[in-house]
């Protein structure tokens, strides 16, 4: 049995920088989790209600507004952390609730942006951003590059995902294929390798730093 991320992800991504018409606001989305989503059921079973809690994600505007709000060229990120396994998918039942959140916006966003960014993540994230514990400007530092897997997010010293395409290595049990689905609603997603998960800012009582998992996800986003 093949890995069926190692065909498809190269094929993926000849859709993913092309935004539908009608789109208010379309980018780029990336997500990781502090633990696998393209994974095989035994390791997602060895991993359910323990790790999984906590997750980064980002969006970068490419074009569009919010609110009547121009955003082109910022980025937001929305850092999470649940009571169990974030799953929103999988087989297992799970209960992450209470999901407590942060917020970083881009520090070269006016008032009126910023207001507009925040309204933009919690609008995308619906779930995820019930308890916002705190709004932060940094600077964000944000590009995929769907081709090669490679997604490189830096929100100032507080933020931080670094991936890679998976491998063949990566397959361990044969049976991997995307266990959980991305939190949110994007488009063009497919799995990647997190060679870096960090965060060391405040808002949470926890910071964490998780490299080494198959628990990325590069995709595209239009509203």
């Amino acid at each position: 049995m093949t890995c069926k991320p190692l065909l498809l992800a190269g094929c993926l991504t000849i859709l993913a920088a092309t935004p539908g018409f009608g789109a208010e606001i379309s980018g780029e989305y990336l997500e990781a989790r502090s633990c696998d989503v393209w994974t095989g059921p035994c390791f997602a079973n060895g991993e359910i209600g323990l790790s999984g809690k906590e997750a980064v994600l980002a969006w970068k505007v490419d074009k569009g507004s919010w609110q009547g709000v121009e955003l082109k060229n910022l980025s937001a990120v929305l850092v999470i952390k649940g009571e169990d396994t974030l799953g929103f998918g999988g087989s297992f039942r799970i209960s992450p609730d209470p999901i407590e959140s942060v917020i970083l916006v881009d520090e070269k966003a006016n008032q009126q942006q910023r207001d507009a960014l925040v309204a933009f993540v919690k609008y995308s994230a619906k779930k995820l951003t019930q308890h916002v514990k705190r709004v932060e400007s940094t600077d964000i530092q944000f590009k995929n590059d769907h081709v090669e897997g490679v997604g490189v997010l830096k929100a100032g010293d507080l933020a931080e995902i670094e991936t890679r395409e998976l491998r063949h290595g990566d397959c361990i049990c044969t049976n991997e294929d995307i266990f959980y689905p991305p939190l949110t609603d994007v488009d063009n997603y497919h799995p990647a390798f997190t060679k870096q998960l960090k965060y060391t800012g405040k808002g949470l009582n926890q910071t964490w730093e998780l490299p080494g998992q198959r628990s990325a996800f590069l995709a595209t986003f239009e509203k």
